[in-house]
Formats: C-alpha cells, structure tokens, sequence
C-alpha cells in the first residue's frame, strides 16, 4: 500500500474489471497439477532431444508454475518429491549435457516461483556431495548465457552444502597430486568460485552473494579467510566506477557480497571490519549514481553496518500496546475505554543499560536520513526499514535525536520524496513502539491536560506525553500528508506521499492504545474519510479505506465507523464519481465529517490542477448543501466570493463553479421548504454574486487560453442562477450575461478543439434558463424588439464562414423557448435548413450540419404540433413536409475527409431527429405523417442498420426498432409490419446486439424478402459485404449467401432480386463509395454460385446488363481496388452462356495489357484460375498454349513486349485483338 507510486488516474476507469479479478483471484486451494507435473518431469529424457518438442513441455511447466505465484505455500508438499527427480537426472553421469541444464532449467522454475531461501533447504548437503558440485560448477562456462540456470541453481547448492558441520581442511587430505603439483585446498576452490562469480552480470551474480554470507562465516573460513576476503570486495569497489557498465556490475555483486555477510555473520565477527567497510562506502558515493540498485544495496548495506556497530537489544524504553483483541475494540466503546490499561515494558524512569554508542553511527544515520529523499521508492523504503531497525537499539536521548531529524523531513522546502520517505520512516517507527516524547518539558504537559481527562489516571504522565509528542508533531504530519498534492507544470506529484501516508495511519492504529488516541480521532477519522472519497487516485482511495477500517477494528473509536465502511469499503471507492457524488452524500449524514468535508473542498479541491476533479467538487459540494445550508450561506459562500474573482486561473474557474452550485441548491432547498429564494442569501452575497462576471470583463479575463475556462464557468453561473429565479430582472446584469453567452458563441473558432465543445454546451444551456427566467413577461410573451434583434441576430450568424459560429447559433436558436420563436418559426426553420445543405464552400463543414438536425428537433419539441395551426407558430401541415425532407436529405451525408467519415455524425444526428419527431407527431396528431414519409423513414434506416460501421449501424437499428415497437399510440404506415414484428420480435429489442455483426446481419438480411425495403438494404449490404473489417465482411456476405440460397429456386424471387442489385449498381455507378465494394460483393456472389439459375439460359439480360455496366464503371479509371474487383466480377460472368462470353474475354484480355503492372499480372493470374474452373469455354486443343502464355510470361515487363503474347492469345480463343487507339485518334 505505501510503496505505490504510480498515478492511480489510468487504473480509473478499469475499476469494475479489477473488482472481478480481486474476487476470483487466491481460490486454489491445492496443486492440482502434481500428476500431470509428474508425467513432464518423467519425459525430460525423451523429449530433450527435440528443440520443439523441449520448448513445448518448458512452457507447459511455467504456465503450471505461474498459477501458483500468490500462493506458492500450495507447491510445499510437492517440492521434494520434484526436485529428486530432477536431482536424478543431474546425478546421472550418463545423462548429455542438453538434458543436465534442463534439469536446472526446470529447477529454476520452481525456486522462482517458490523462493530460494525456502527451496535451498531442500538441497541434499551430505558431504558426499561437495566434491561433486564443486567439479559440475568448475565444467561450467561462466560467459555461457544459456546456462545461466544450471550456475544461478549449482552456487545455491554449494552455498547449502557449506553448512556442514565439518573443518574443511578434513576434505584436503594430501594436497600433493599425483604428478607432484599442489592441488589447491576446497576452501581456496569455493572462495575462488564466489569471486569468480561475484563480477559476472546474470542471476549467478545472485547467487554467489547468497554462497559468500553462507561460506565465510564458518569458523574455519572466518579465522582464515574473512579478512582478506574483505579485504578483496573493498578494493574491488575502490578500482570500480559506478560510470560504467563494467564498473556497476562489480560494485553490484561486491555489495551484495557485503550485505548478505554482514546480515549472516555474527556482530563480533563483523565488528572489527565494519568501520572500514562503511569508510570504504562513503568513498563510494553511491548517492551520486544513477543506479538505483546500487542506491539500494548502499542503503542495505548501510543499514546493516548501522546494526553491527550497535548491541542487538530490544530497547526497553518503547512503547508496547497491551490488549490487541479486535473483538474487545468492537465492543462497547465507552466501557472498554474506561476499563482498557495501559501497558509498558518499563517505567521511563528506569535507566536504560548504559554503553558507548560509537561515532560511527551518526554517519549510517545520516546516510539513511539522505536516503529517505531518494529518487527512487525501493530506496526510500529501505532507508526506512533501516531507520527503524538502528532506533530500536539506540538510547531514548539519541532515539529522540533521530525521530527530530526525522520530522526535518516534512518542511515545506521538502520534495514530495523526502515527505513520501518520512512517512514511511514514521510508519516504521511507529509499527517498532519507538515514537516516544524524550524531548518533553514538565511545562508543556499542561497544553494536552485537557485531553487526557478522558482516559483513566493511570500513568497520566506517560499518556500526555504520547499525546503531546502526536499532537504537536506526528498528528499534523499525517493530516497534511494525506492531502499532500504538489503542482508541477500541468500535473501534480503527491500520489506516493498520501498511499504512505495511508499505510501510516494503518501503522498507528495497530501500534497505540485506543485511549491515547481518542483526542485526535475526529482529526484522523475525517482525513481519512476524506482521502478514500475525495482523492484524485484510486490507489489512495483504496489505501485511505483500508487504513481506515484498520482503525475501525483496532481502535474501535472511529465515529459511525461500521457505517461508513459499509458505504466505503475497497471496491466502492474505486469509481471516482460515485465517491464525489453518492458516497460523500451518505458519510456527510454524520455531522462529525460534514464540515471537514466541505472545508476540504473549498480549500483543496476547487483549485486543483485537474479541471475533472474542480468540476466534480463543486457537484459534490452542491450534494453536500442540505446537510449544512447555514454553514454554505453564511461561511463558505463568502469565502469563495473573493477567490471567484481572484489571480489564480484554477483557483477562479472552481470558485465560480461552486458558487454556481452552492447558490444553486440553496435556492431549491428554500423553494422545498417554502421560504423566499433569497432566505439564505444578504445583499452582500447578491451582489458579489452579480459582479462576477464585470469584473472578470473588466480586467478582460475572458480572452487568451484562460477565456477557455472562464467562459463555460460563467456561462455554467448564468444557467444556475437563472435556475434559481434570482431576482436580477430588468438589472444591467443581464444585458453583460447576454453579451458573454453571444461572444462566446462567436469566438469558438478561437478556442482549442478541446474546449469548444464545452464552450458551447455550456453557453447554450446558459441561454436557455437566462432566457426562460428574465426575457418573459407577466402575459407569457417576450418583448417584440428583444424578440427581432435576438432571432434576426442568431439568423445572420447561421451563413458564417467559420463552421463552429454556425454550430453554435444552431444550437442556441434550439435552445431558444417557445415565446421567442413564435411568430419566427418559420424564419428559423428555414435559416437551419440552409446550414444542412451541403455546397462546394462548406462540403466539411459536418459539425454545423450535425447541429442544425440537433435544433430542428429541439425546436419541434419546443413549439408542439398544431395540425391547423399557423406555421409561424406549431409544427403543422404546411411545414411538416419541409421539416422532414430537410432531415431525410441528411441521411445520405456521406461526407468524408482526413478524419475519417464524418458524414456520420450527420447520419446520426438525422436519425435521432427523425424519431424524435416522428414520436412526437404519433403523439399529438399522427394524420400529419403519411406513408410515403414513414416510408421513406423506415427504408432509410433499414439502409444504415446493414451498413458496415458499428456504432452507427447500432444507432439506427436502436431508432428502427423504437419506431418499430412504439405503442402510445403506433407509428402509421410502418410498410410490412406484421413481418417486421415477426424477424424483430418485442421481446428481443433490448437485448438484440446491433453491434454485434454475427446478431446484425442475420436479422437484416431477411427483409431483403420485403419488396418495400429491399433496394435499401442490398444498398447497405453492398458496403458491408464488399468492405475491409474482416468480421463484418464475414457475418454480412455469410448471412446474404444465406439468402440467396433460399430463393434459388423461386424464379421470380431471383428476377425481382437481380434487377434490384442492377438498379443499385446504375444509381451508384462511378460513386466509388458504393461501387467498389459492389464489385467485391459481385465477385464473391458468382464465385459462390449465387446465379446459378441463370447459367444455363443463354444471353440472360441479367449477366448482359451487368458486364455493360461493369465496363462503364471501369472505364479510364485508375483506382486499382476498383480494377482488381472488376476483374474478378469479369472472371465470374465467363459462366453465362451466349454472346457475351466472347466480350467477356475480350475484356479481360483488354486487361493484360492495362497501363497497371498489377492489373497485368492479377488479370493473367485470374483467368489462369477461371480456365481451370471452367475448361469449357475454350478448345482443349489450345489449352495447354494458352496455360503456358498465361504462366510462363513476365506481365510485369513493358506493355509493348506483352502485346504481342496478348494478340497470341486472342487468336488461340478466336477473339477479336483490342486495336490501339493513338491520342488523334482518340479526339
């Protein structure tokens, strides 16, 4: 929990995943795998030989292996059983050298997963086998790297096999060899291979520091060897520089040697070298380096020297809690407070055993106080452990010295590293019973008298001073590191800081005595609630969460805290808007958190640096209102007047916010309880409220990159208090609003592509309520001159050159409410058709189409329908046809350009108003929709529900199965209905996945039987089927094949269907959009034998007329996809009988000698295929010629070498030879 580092912000959304995952995860319960395990092991001899066969049975056993790495105790009763078998390969002479490192390789696996320090036991250490291992370790190459395995697994060994109680000058014997050369003693052998081993740069590395902590303090080796074995890793890391690569991997390996020694061998052995160790270190300057590993193993280095020079003992004077029984904490609060004693190992009276600390120790302390503001956490972290460890063994005069160094940490001049490292340190501290007050004055225990009233007078003085030391030193620090959040450029550090800041208070709660904290529950309890449901990451949520049911159950004083758990528990706080706006609602309810929670807010989270979080705050604090009207009115509402208009961008853009929202729910609260609306406010807060927006103008804070978010931010202060009915009207104020939401609208070009849309969301919205609650008069009318210049103003700026004007003039003219359009409803309607036409001046402008469809249908809705009434005034007779036409004709916007089609958003825009209304005439007065409308409707969006992209594909089905299925009252005129119903069944509109391809297509295929809506589907289908998404492609022609198959043979069924497909091809011919994959889709229908039924009538119209219209659309066209389709579509008509396959050939030998390298060669290698399939078509006399010219010709080399091959061709097939036509000629 407090090593975490990382920003929670990119894990936000994945909550409800990682949710499941936690759930389903630790749920084996045994090693189920242990026979099949048994049988891979079993197969190492025969399979080792097979490089694939040896890959395949590795992996299986990694992905066993892996399952186990949560819980890797499950392996326990299986590990020796394992590794004796994998031990009798290793122990077979005979066994190759392939078959030995698999052995290791396997071993590997399971220490990996298990963990050395428990699988090291396991080895046999018989002396019997030091010979052995010593010879295998000696065979190895230590530059090998892919046997790094056998070495990392072979120095493990060893280092177990050291162990034997046995001098190893015993294994000597005559050190003389047979040919006289002194053999070198096993002692020298092992030391050797440490050393060796200690400079490489792979696992074995590893290992060889495990083997020297192990070897070198033997009593034999220590007396002999240890000195100068020491006296070898110093001077290695004196001639090695952590500036090169060479250079870090020595210094890492000694480091480790030395950790690892002077964390095994005993004090007294260590001592007497530790002093020169650390001065060796300190020449090192290992916190220069860049290395983070070696930072590390410095610090634990560091750490370890610190323990050596001070007496293993446990400090008597730490403090130890007594009754740690969570059932005790859960009960009655009070009784147990009142009864709980308090227990100490020793009074602080006693005298602490005196001992001279040496000098050295200032040094490692300094070093590990340097070390908790590392740059890097694993550093931090052990500086922190080493912090605890060395004050647990020191005096309380020296301990108290180290925790004042310590709390030097948490100045403001601290980096967030320095803070993060100190709440660690303190954590530590405090988990070890070592946060005592030493430093305190008999004086200053009258500052907490007053606290410790509540708690039995049993060893008041100790209580105190526990209290004083975490009142006035340790308490702040918490409560500032879990709101600790730094701004740094356009983001903020800080993330680390609260997680261990968190894992702090988890700490405390399980260190002190519920009784000595009791004065600062509320202070703790409030911080973390507000951590686990107003922090930005989720990581902290989680942290704050569990620190504070940590403090639930071991202090048991945390107000409500059974409560607030159940609300806030891990998985709760995952979702950040559910925390801000549901969650903090509930914990609110207890009156011990409602404040601080408002007061963290408006203090820290309405300036923060993410406009997310300013945004969700102000909502938050519009939730919080009911739960303390008098303390928003009188007490925050006046404190966020002044920062609304202040200097600090952040700062503003929140404050306004949420005196919007603030000012907001005030106002409904007084309307709830039938008061005035002005009951919680003064003429102060009014009129601060009012010159917001003149002094922001007068200082001209609207314009630059900051105009981006003080205009949304006013706009969103406009909309609130005109919702709240303040009472402004006919004040001046209003003409500046009114001005603000016009300029915003006309200075969107201006703004980022980021910001736009929420300019213009908010400024339209703005207008709506402002107009709603200021512009109507006592008779429910609008003044006719504000009227005039208003629609008439918003009308001109329609035909702006500059698309985002005309998006948000329509969308502020849909906004507008009913006593303002009447009597211009017509001038309006027609100002918004004119921007959904598409002319050569603004063809891209797709946005401002998009939004003129939106304001169509906001105004319907607006005014009503009124069959008889006047068009000036209701939707009518005489303007609904205009109105539908307007968006039908914006069904078939597909407008692309460099970002893709965004003739979509139109499509969608359209859709959505159509049904919007279509419902909405059903509803008032149905007579106004005729069929030919519905019908054209219902076709269009049959069209778009075949079409290949899903979200718009989806979109339309949703809208055609709403209009399908509306019953209050039906849709008239719907064509096919009955049928409809029957492939759309009611029961199956909800959970019918139209995004789905293989759930779309088979359902939209089968109205392709339904003559009213056939054209329109074959037409989307043609997209579909001839496109490039691959799952799309397949679902759709796989569902038409489907189709075709059924109605083959019903004649007239296949006739009505042919000349449908034909009448798509001639109404799309050369619109590539259409025509390109019709052809594919042609291609693949007579590959798969869809017009079989016509193969064996000669000359049918159908073929006839789809070769000339294929001919047309390729004619001089350069589109190679284009080409290549036509190709295959020509290959396809060879099957039909009569004429037209002599012009069939002709065509494709026309091809072999197109322009196009690869035209030329796809053509030869397609009617290459299509002889094969249909041998038929030509004498078998000439085949094996024409095969050959096919094949065995370079249709890549110049047009002037192949005609001659092509011409050869056309003689053999008796086709007439395509004349070259000269460029005179041609005119």
């Amino acid at each position: 929990m407090a090593v975490g580092e990382t920003d929670g912000a990119g894990s936000e959304e994945s909550g409800s995943r990682e949710a499941d995952v936690i759930s389903r995860g630790n749920i084996l319960e045994s090693f189920t795998e242990s026979q099949e395990v048994r049988a891979l092991l079993g197969n190492l001899r025969t399979v080792y030989g097979d490089p694939v066969a040896q890959e395949v049975i590795v992996e299986k056993f990694i992905v066993i292996m892996d399952k186990y790495q949560e819980q890797p105790h499950l392996l326990d009763r299986h590990l020796e059983w394992m590794m004796n078998m994998l031990l009798d390969i290793i122990r077979d002479s005979g066994s190759p050298p392939v078959l030995f490192h698999l052995a290791f390789k396997f071993l590997y696996i399971i220490t990996k997963v298990r963990g050395y320090k428990l699988f090291l036991r396991l080895f046999p250490h018989e002396v019997t086998d030091l010979q052995p291992v010593l010879d295998m370790i000696v065979d190895q190459n230590p530059k090998d790297c892919e046997t790094w395995e056998t070495r990392y697994m072979l120095l493990l060994w060893l280092s177990m096999i050291c162990l034997i109680p046995f001098d190893l000058a015993r294994f000597d014997g005559n050190i003389l060899s047979e040919e006289g050369h002194t053999r070198m003693p096993t002692m020298d052998r092992i030391l050797e291979i440490a050393k060796c081993y200690l400079v490489v740069s792979d696992k074995a590395r590893d290992a060889a520091a495990v083997l020297v902590s192990k070897f070198i303090v033997r009593p034999d080796v220590r007396q002999k060897r240890m000195a100068d074995f020491l006296d070898w890793t110093l001077s290695m890391l004196s001639k090695s520089s952590f500036q090169s690569m060479e250079g870090t991997v020595v210094m890492n390996g000694m480091l480790q040697a030395l950790a690892q020694l002077f964390k095994h061998g005993k004090r007294e052995d260590c001592l007497p070298y530790a002093a020169t160790v650390l001065e060796c270190l300190d020449n090192c300057k290992l916190s220069e380096s860049n290395q983070m590993v070696l930072r590390k193993l410095g610090m634990k280095l560091v750490q370890r020297l610190g323990l050596t020079f001070v007496k293993p003992k446990v400090a008597k004077w730490r403090y130890q809690r007594g009754c740690r029984s969570l059932a005790a904490n859960l009960q009655a609060q009070s009784s147990v407070m009142q009864s709980q004693k308090i227990t100490v190992a020793a009074n602080e009276a006693e005298d602490d055993e005196e001992y001279d600390i040496p000098g050295e120790i200032e040094n490692v302390v300094e070093q590990l106080l340097v070390g908790l503001k590392d740059k890097d956490t694993i550093v931090r972290w052990s500086a922190a452990k080493g912090i605890g460890r060395i004050t647990g063994r020191l005096p309380k005069e020296l301990a108290d010295d180290v925790v004042g160094s310590l709390l030097d940490c948490f100045s403001f001049q601290e980096t967030d590293n320095a803070w993060h490292g100190g709440c660690l340190a303190l954590a530590e501290l405090g988990r070890r019973g070592l946060l005592l007050p030493s430093r305190i004055s008999d004086g200053g225990l009258h500052e907490v008298h007053a606290c410790c009233l509540c708690v039995p007078l049993i060893n008041l003085t100790r209580i105190c001073k526990v209290m004083l030391l975490l009142y006035l030193e340790v308490v702040p620090v918490i409560l500032k590191a879990l709101t600790y959040d730094e701004k740094r450029g356009s983001c903020s550090v800080g993330s680390n800081v609260r997680d261990a800041a968190c894992y702090l208070s988890w700490a405390f709660a399980r260190a002190y005595d519920p009784s000595e904290l009791i004065p600062f529950i509320n202070q703790i309890s409030s911080a973390l609630v507000i951590a686990a449901v107003f922090d930005r990451d989720v990581n902290c949520r989680r942290a704050a969460s569990a620190a504070f049911q940590e403090n639930v159950g071991r202090q048991g004083t945390f107000p409500h805290g059974i409560d607030i758990l159940t609300a806030a528990d891990y998985f709760a706080v995952g979702n950040r808007v559910n925390c801000y706006l549901t969650i903090s609602v509930y914990i609110a309810g207890f009156p011990e958190y409602t404040q601080p929670m408002i007061d963290h807010l408006v203090n820290m989270k309405i300036n923060h640096w993410d406009s997310v979080i300013r945004e969700l705050s102000t909502k938050a604090l519009h939730n919080l209102t009911p739960r303390a009207p008098e303390y928003m009115a009188n007490v925050v509402l006046p404190r966020l007047l002044p920062l609304s208009v202040g200097t600090d961008l952040h700062t503003r853009h929140g404050a306004i916010l949420a005196c919007a929202e603030i000012t907001h729910a005030l106002c409904k609260l007084a309307e709830e309880n039938n008061r005035s609306i002005t009951y919680y406010f003064n003429g102060k807060s009014l009129e601060g409220l009012k010159q917001i927006h003149q002094e922001l103008c007068s200082r001209q804070l609207y314009r630059g990159l900051g105009g981006e978010l003080m205009r949304p931010a006013v706009c969103t202060l406009i909309e609130k208090l005109s919702l709240s009915k303040m009472p402004f009207k006919g004040d001046p104020i209003i003409e500046g609003w009114q001005w603000l939401i016009n300029d915003s609208l006309r200075s969107l070009p201006l703004a980022s592509c980021a910001a736009r849309q929420h300019v213009k969301e908010s400024a339209v919205s703005a207008l709506s309520a402002l107009c709603n609650e200021y512009y109507i008069n006592e008779n429910g009318e609008a003044d006719p001159a504000l009227q005039g210049e208003l629609v008439t103003q918003y009308i001109s700026e329609l035909q702006s050159t500059e698309q985002m004007i005309r998006c948000g003039f329509s969308l502020a003219l849909g906004a507008l409410p009913r006593f303002l359009l009447k009597g211009r409803l017509q001038q309006v309607l027609e100002g918004l058709r004119k921007v959904t036409l598409i002319t050569p001046r603004d063809v891209s402008f797709a946005e401002s189409r998009r939004d003129a469809l939106i304001a169509i249908a906001e105004i319907c809705q607006t005014v009503g329908v009124k069959g008889e009434g006047s068009q000036e005034e209701y939707i009518c007779k005489d303007n609904v046809a205009q109105i539908y036409a307007t968006l039908l004709n914006c069904v078939t916007d597909y407008t692309t350009d460099s970002r893709g089609d965004v003739g979509g958003w139109v499509r969608e825009a359209a859709m959505t108003s159509l049904m919007k209304v279509t419902l909405l005439l059903v509803q008032n007065e149905a007579e106004l929709i005729n069929a030919n409308i519905c019908k054209q409707i219902m076709c269009w969006l049959a069209q778009q529900s075949a079409e290949k992209i899903d979200k718009f594909r989806a979109h339309a089905g949703s809208v055609f199965l709403t209009l399908l299925h509306f019953d209050s009252p039906p849709v008239p005129h719907i064509p096919h209905r009955e049928e409809l119903e029957r492939i759309f069944p009611r029961s199956e509109a909800e959970t019918l996945n139209w995004n789905a391809a293989s759930e779309a297509f088979p359902r939209i295929t089968q109205l392709l039987a339904l003559p009213a809506y056939q054209y329109y589907v074959l037409l989307g289908l043609s997209v579909s089927v001839g496109g490039l998404t691959e799952t799309t492609l397949r679902y759709s022609a796989q569902s038409l094949f489907d189709y075709m198959k059924n109605i083959q043979n019903d004649s007239s069924a296949m006739e009505g269907f042919c000349e449908t497909l034909l009448k798509v091809f001639e109404d799309n011919l050369r619109n590539d959009r259409v025509s390109v994959p019709l052809l594919t889709m042609l291609d693949q229908m007579l590959a798969n034998g869809c017009f079989d039924i016509f193969t064996t009538q000669g000359n049918h119209p159908f073929p006839v007329k789809l070769l000339h219209l294929c001919k047309e659309e390729i004619k001089r066209s350069k589109d190679v996809r284009k080409l290549r389709s036509s190709i295959g579509v020509f290959c396809g008509l060879i099957q039909f009988q009569g004429d037209m396959r002599e012009k069939v050939l002709f065509q494709l030998l026309l091809l072999l000698c197109h322009p196009f390298p690869v035209i030329r060669k796809t053509t030869a290698s397609q009617v290459y295929e299509m002889l094969i399939t249909y041998s038929e078509i030509i004498d078998p006399a000439i085949v094996d010629e024409v095969m050959a010219i096919l094949s065995d010709s370079n249709w890549e080399a110049e047009v002037a070498e192949l005609r001659e091959k092509r011409n050869r061709l056309c003689d053999l097939m008796k086709v007439p030879k395509p004349q070259l036509v000269t460029k005179s000629s041609a005119k």
